[in-house]
């Protein structure tokens, strides 16, 4: 099965050939513009090959309820230019084929769970840390939806007490998303997070939102695994700061062994590394080819 995959991302977008074991035959990157020339690339990338099916796992909001008029809309973004977009019917004009489409991190938990850190798990959540904070599930072996579509980096959390940073989130500020994303981290302390790496204060902070997030998910969701990625989290020190704050905010009342005591097998780096969202793209094209 010849199978296509977009991961839309709000810096990037990946596209790949590949098939339903999630190999990989053939990928390009192009940055995220304006709708008509970053699409251009991506017609451009699949019009040689014969796929049989898309998925797309992209950046959102989007609608992702199949009866809706605006099914397959990227929708209420912070990216303006692309508000309104009917990603879905721009792939269809030119390959009319079946395709999939979900959002970037309900997708890259899908690369998880299928080859990843989460293989043979029925539940788990990927979260990505970088221009934004997205997070995706699995639970009870389906990716989770709703009314929309969870969207867990916007939660809202305690802030610090000696933090005054107003946040940078367009709706709501001082979010998750407001205070631990890359911009975030880059607005409170006027460098990008890879020439902090040596500040300890900068990722104690980091820690402590991301800890908070994850003990709530944890709480509601009870997943088996939980996976962070994005780019924050190349710096390798976070994780293990965001354990720690873990097993200090639920102490002890999520009696698992895999919280009190392994807690660094249970919260864990993306076992497919910066492939999960472009293979769970190739998974969700084989869903749609059934």
């Amino acid at each position: 099965m010849i199978l296509g995959a977009i991961e839309a991302g709000g810096t990037k977008f990946v596209c790949a050939v590949g098939d339903e074991q999630g190999n990989i035959h053939e990928r390009a990157v192009f940055p995220t513009t304006v709708p008509e020339e970053t699409m251009a690339h991506v017609i451009d990338f699949f019009r040689p090959h014969n796929v049989e099916a898309i998925g797309i796992g992209s950046f959102g909001p989007v609608d992702l309820r199949p009866g809706s008029p605006t099914y397959g809309y990227i929708t209420s973004t912070p990216k303006q230019v692309w508000r309104n977009f009917d990603f879905v019917g721009a792939m269809k004009r030119h390959f009319p084929v079946p395709i999939g489409f979900d959002t970037d991190v309900n997708a890259a938990a899908l690369g998880e769970q299928r080859w990843g850190a989460a293989r043979g798990l029925d539940s788990c959540l990927y979260i990505t840390v970088g221009t934004g904070i997205g997070v995706g599930a699995i639970v009870e072996g389906r990716l989770l939806h709703g009314l929309l579509h969870p969207e867990m980096g916007h939660i809202l959390v305690r802030r610090h007490p000696d933090d005054a940073f107003a946040g940078v989130c367009p709706y709501h500020g001082d979010c998750l998303e407001g205070m631990a994303s890359g911009p975030a981290i880059e607005r409170r302390w006027g460098k990008k997070g890879v020439e902090l790496a040596d500040r300890d204060e900068v990722w104690e902070l980091e820690a402590f939102y991301l800890a908070q997030a994850v003990a709530n998910y944890i709480l509601v969701l009870s997943p088996e695994k939980v996976i962070v990625g994005g780019g924050v989290m190349k710096q390798t020190h976070v994780l293990p700061l965001v354990r720690r704050y873990v097993q200090e905010l639920l102490n002890g009342y999520v009696e698992h062994e895999m919280i009190l005591r392994r807690i660094d097998e249970y919260i864990v780096l993306p076992g497919l590394g910066d492939n999960a969202g472009i293979a769970g793209a190739l998974a969700l094209a084989a869903a749609a080819r059934g």
